[in-house]
């Protein structure tokens, strides 16, 4: 059966991409589109033409609340405020839910978790098949090497892009963090070195860039005396965020309430 998407925020660079995607991808359906800045120029358009693709037969609306009989999982690509409005109409109207938003806070992501009580969501900072992996080994590298080898982490985003750090280098920083029994927010470090003092191993630095054509690359390096180890992930397009919060959409459609992370998605591969 196939399972039917809402794609939330039609008119960003990830809601043109999902609609793309949806329409490509075997099992799922394109249901509903929204635009919630409730453009007039925007809602009353076919989402498929909107976004240059084929007709799709799925008018962009002003909000998922409207066409809410119209799908079984909305997917989240918008902004944090907009994450919980969603997660809360998909609790009301018992609806899945998959969130690739970043840069919430405290409040609104415990909103979200409020919601995870009524239906399932997933919630990744990346829905990558690469960097899911990538935390993993991360984690084990870390394990491995322990808190006396210098360790950073580059991220490179396009200009535009909000949080900074984003959310996909917090991620990398928390698995490092795990791995070397720390707490994460007493061992990281965002500030740049200072002249002439000592950095400490034990902390992780942070090293953040954005830059024009830049869709996003993240890399960490462990330096050690007489080499070096580096783990990297480069996105080359949009495509593989689109893919992977489809895959999500589809190993959500009938679960249980509950909050689930891409690793729990991914899990079903192994």
């Amino acid at each position: 059966m196939d399972v039917r998407v809402g794609i939330a925020g039609i008119t960003g660079r990830m809601g043109r991409t999902l609609v793309r995607r949806a329409l490509e991808t075997p099992g799922v359906k394109l249901g509903a589109a929204s635009s919630h800045s409730d453009n007039d120029l925007v809602v009353g358009q076919d989402a498929g033409l909107f976004t240059q693709t084929q007709s799709a037969g799925v008018a962009i609306s002003g909000s998922l609340e409207y066409c809410r009989d119209a799908f079984d999982v909305a997917i989240d690509f918008t902004c944090p405020e907009y994450s919980v409005e969603l997660a809360e109409l998909c609790a009301r109207h018992h609806k899945g839910l998959v969130v690739g938003t970043t840069a919430h806070s405290e409040e609104q992501t415990e909103a979200i978790l409020r919601a995870s009580q009524q239906i399932p969501i997933v919630m990744s900072p990346n829905m990558s098949v690469g960097i899911n992996l990538m935390l993993t080994l991360l984690q084990e590298a870390a394990r491995a090497l322990g808190d006396e080898v210098d360790v950073d982490v580059v991220e490179q985003h396009h200009r535009s892009k909000q949080d900074v750090p984003s959310g996909t280098a917090l991620a990398l920083g928390q698995a490092l963090a795990e791995g070397r029994g720390q707490k994460f927010p007493e061992c990281a470090s965002f500030e740049a070195l200072t002249s002439g003092v000592e950095r400490d191993p034990s902390t992780i630095h942070f090293h953040i860039l954005r830059q024009t054509g830049m869709i996003g690359e993240h890399k960490v390096v462990f330096s050690m005396p007489g080499e070096c180890l580096e783990l990297s992930h480069h996105a080359n397009n949009r495509e593989i965020f689109a893919s992977g919060a489809l895959y999500a959409a589809s190993w959500l459609f009938g679960k249980p309430p509950g909050f689930y992370t891409m690793r729990d998605v991914l899990s079903a591969l192994d």
